[in-house]
């Protein structure tokens, strides 16, 4: 089965890591330079590219992902372009993802040059972490094609993408774009533009916390991280953040938050106006039949169980399930 080119302008990290993504699923992949180099640059740049595509592919193997004897087939789905060559390059590809520096001028100056050079029915996505679409897609000639997709490193192993489009994108692209990402296996999330996504935002208060509680010695840096990874980790590993709330009671959060606030004299513990309202309104969670999602017709058992039992297969897979003693 012949599965269309995909191309990405910039051939650093997150590039290659795309790359790495599409190949693997069946994908021929185009690298393209961002800018022009001396023949013996472009060459260097491009045997670097192959060197990290196939050690990254060979890792993989060695891990128990795939045959090693793969690997080359695989690595020889990604080829790398010259930035003179990107008309060439984007002829038929319905999908080209920018990735170069966080500069808005460089990304401007970028995204020109592929909304002139890309089939005029391509998506065109940006993979910024920082930059929201709208400030972006005045570079792009049919700005409706145009919208975000921010993916997480290593992005050839995590599932997730955020996608978020702008003001002028069309909800086709949308639904385009998530239907190749979850062909080549990942989960594409939409967002609003908004500064820092969903995970970027959440991941920089958690590690800021973090930081600041080792600085104040509530715990040391190792014994902090393994709370981290057999509590908070385990448990959202399986429930989502707002599951989580609807699953332990929004009252729950809404008291833990003020005593947080008033023990540690800090406001940033301090639970959002939602929780106030959900409050009054008995909107609880779960056990309330309402919370931020409606469980009106749910079996709450049943989910309860669902839950506990993906919690049970976690336990197995990390080797932490054990018997019950049986002879006390």
């Amino acid at each position: 089965m012949s599965r269309p080119a995909v191309a990405c302008i910039g051939a650093g990290r997150m590039g290659r890591g795309i790359a790495v993504a599409f190949a693997y699923a069946g994908h021929p992949v185009r690298l393209l330079d961002a800018k022009p180099r001396e023949p013996a640059a472009f060459a260097a740049l491009a045997a670097s590219v192959a060197d990290e595509v196939r050690t990254t592919l060979a890792t993989l193997a060695a891990i128990g992902l795939f045959a090693e004897a793969d690997v080359a087939a695989i690595a020889g789905r990604v080829s790398v372009a010259r930035a003179e060559d990107m008309a060439e390059a984007l002829r038929g590809v319905p999908l080209v993802f920018e990735g170069v520096p966080e500069i808005v001028a460089l990304k401007h100056e970028v995204l020109r040059r592929v909304s002139a050079a890309a089939e005029p029915d391509a998506i065109v996505a940006s993979t910024t972490s920082t930059i929201l679409v709208d400030d972006l897609s005045d570079a792009v000639a049919g700005p409706e094609r145009f919208l975000n997709a921010h993916w997480l490193n290593p992005a050839y192993l995590v599932p997730l993408v955020e996608v978020s489009p702008g003001r002028r994108t069309d909800p086709a692209a949308v639904g385009r774009l998530k239907g190749i990402l979850e062909g080549i296996g990942k989960v594409p999330v939409v967002c609003r533009a908004s500064p820092g996504f969903i995970v970027p935002r959440i991941q920089a208060l958690a590690m800021n916390e973090a930081a600041r509680m080792v600085e104040e010695g509530v715990a040391t840096p190792d014994e902090l991280d393994k709370a981290i990874r057999y509590g908070f980790g385990f448990r959202f590993a399986v429930l989502g953040l707002v599951e989580f709330i609807d699953w332990g009671g929004v009252d729950i959060l809404h008291h833990a938050s003020r005593y947080l606030a008033d023990a540690l004299g800090d406001p940033r513990h301090e639970a959002p106006p939602v929780i106030g309202r959900m409050m009054e309104e008995g909107r609880l969670g779960l056990r309330a039949g309402a919370g931020f999602r409606d469980f009106a017709g749910v079996d709450a058992d049943a989910y309860r169980r669902e839950r506990l039992s993906a919690f049970v297969a976690l336990l197995r897979h990390q080797g932490l399930a054990r018997e019950p003693v049986l002879d006390a």
